[in-house]
This record gives structure tokens, C-alpha cells and sequence, in this order.
């Protein structure tokens, strides 16, 4: 069990990570005051999500965030209005110190997870790390992931599941890792929304968020971590993958 910003994550009571994909100004408040207060009303332990620039999109001409000074101020302000804490990804070392005090849990992204200078960055900055595993890699190659940032001194780690590759343009989830992860003596969390990818059949993906969180929970996750957005008209990236804010009360009355 690690806490984040007076959050405890594990220890039998499931937490919740929730927030928009990416940065979108001022909504991206409104945003989280609607989950805080979804998650509040049935006493479920909020984490707020939310990347600051989306530097691992496929197109150069997708949308990536609004700016580290602008990311910053805005996770500051959520912090201060809200009480929540905060996680949001870095892509390399420098920014781990530049989020240092504004975030209270830096995340490594599945395609960066092996990449030692910054999961030693994490570690050495951070207040708690999460590392979500790649979709190349099995949860038996996360031991070494975690090691990385254990040599900085820091243990406030978690690992986040997230789907494995399956031929082109598919994931597949295996709950088997939840067990396998688990074993590493940190809490593990499930990401039901990037684990439903399946191009061929895209008319299936969003009927899956649920369902798949269910059996995670199942497995033995500790945390559901996924993208929840009110507006998917107006989201700016992963719309198709992203859990609709009024499914998201159906959910949160199945879990604890």
C-alpha cells in the first residue's frame, strides 16, 4: 500500500484514477469537479488523471496539450480547488523535476517503460511513481521495470496493466499479470479504457470499459484507472476510447 496525497492506494478498498486524456483548458477543471463529486458521493478515493502533452501520438498532426507552464498553473489550481491529488505522465528526465511539486504521482508511459533515465528520474523526483506496463512486455519484465526505480531509494511505486498486443490492431488484456504484479509488493491498477483497442471492430470497444474493470477487480486490482470525458464531441484525443461521464455513476455503483 503506498498514499498519495492522503489518498491510500491498496490495502482492500478500491481507488479511483479518472480524468480526461489530455489537457483541454478549462473544461479539464469542470471535468474533474464532476468525477470528484461522482467519486465523493459514494466515498470512493479519487486520483485525478490527466496528461499534459501527448507525446507518444502516431500523427504529427495530432493534438498534444496546451504547454508545461499552462499544465502546470492549471494542476495547481485542481489541487488547490479540489483536494485531489494528481498524476500525469513525463517523457523525459527534465520533466520529472519540473513537475517535482506540482504532481503527486509521476507516470512512465507503457511505450517508455523500459527506459532506465527516466524511471530513474521518476524515482529520484517524484512523490510516488507509476509504471504502466508495455503492451510488448509481460508482467514478469515489470520486476525489473520496478527495480530500476527502487535503486533511486524510492518504494511509493505502483503498476498499471494495460493491454497486450495482439497482432496489429488489437489488444488483448490478460488478468493473469494483475496476479503476477501483485506479487511485486505494490499496488496494481487496471486501465479499462486503453486495454480495449480493436480497430477491425471498433463498433465493440467502449461496451468492453466495464465489463473488463469488473474483472479486474476480480483479479485482484487495486485501482481502476481510466479516461473519462463529458463531452466526447469536444475531447481532443482518444474519444473513441474514452468512458462517457453519465456511464461512469453505472460503474462506480458496482465497485466497493
Amino acid at each position: 500500500m503506498i498514499t498519495v496525497g492522503g489518498v491510500k492506494v491498496g490495502g482492500g478498498r478500491t481507488t479511483l484514477i479518472a480524468g480526461p486524456c489530455v489537457l483541454e483548458g478549462e473544461n479539464t477543471l469542470l471535468i474533474a469537479k464532476k468525477i470528484k463529486s461522482l467519486a465523493k458521493k459514494r466515498r470512493i478515493p479519487l486520483i485525478f488523471k490527466c496528461s499534459w502533452d501527448k507525446a507518444n501520438r502516431a500523427d504529427i498532426k495530432s493534438y498534444r496539450g496546451l504547454g508545461m507552464d499552462y499544465a502546470i498553473e492549471l494542476f495547481g489550481r485542481i489541487r488547490s480547488e479540489l483536494k485531489v491529488p494528481i498524476i500525469t505522465d513525463i517523457h523525459n528526465p527534465p520533466e520529472a523535476k519540473a513537475f517535482a511539486d506540482v504532481v503527486d504521482i509521476m507516470q512512465v508511459p507503457s511505450l517508455l517503460s523500459r527506459q532506465t533515465d527516466i524511471l530513474l528520474a521518476a524515482g529520484r523526483h517524484a512523490k510516488a511513481v507509476n509504471i504502466k506496463k508495455g503492451q510488448f512486455m509481460s508482467p514478469f519484465d515489470m520486476k525489473k521495470a520496478i527495480g530500476k526505480v527502487e535503486s533511486t531509494g524510492n518504494r511509493n511505486i505502483m503498476v498499471t496493466e494495460r493491454g497486450s498486443s495482439f497482432g496489429y490492431d488489437a489488444l488483448l488484456v490478460d488478468m493473469r499479470s494483475i496476479v503476477v504484479m501483485k506479487e511485486y509488493g505494490y499496488p496494481v491498477a487496471f486501465d479499462a479504457t486503453h486495454s480495449i483497442r480493436w480497430d477491425s471492430h471498433p463498433e465493440y470497444e467502449k461496451k468492453f470499459i466495464i465489463p473488463l474493470a469488473h474483472a479486474a477487480l476480480a483479479a485482484g486490482a487495486d485501482c481502476l484507472y481510466m479516461e473519462v470525458h463529458d463531452d466526447m464531441r469536444k475531447a481532443r484525443c482518444d474519444a473513441k476510447y474514452m468512458l462517457e461521464m453519465k456511464d461512469l455513476p453505472r460503474l462506480l455503483d458496482t465497485i466497493n
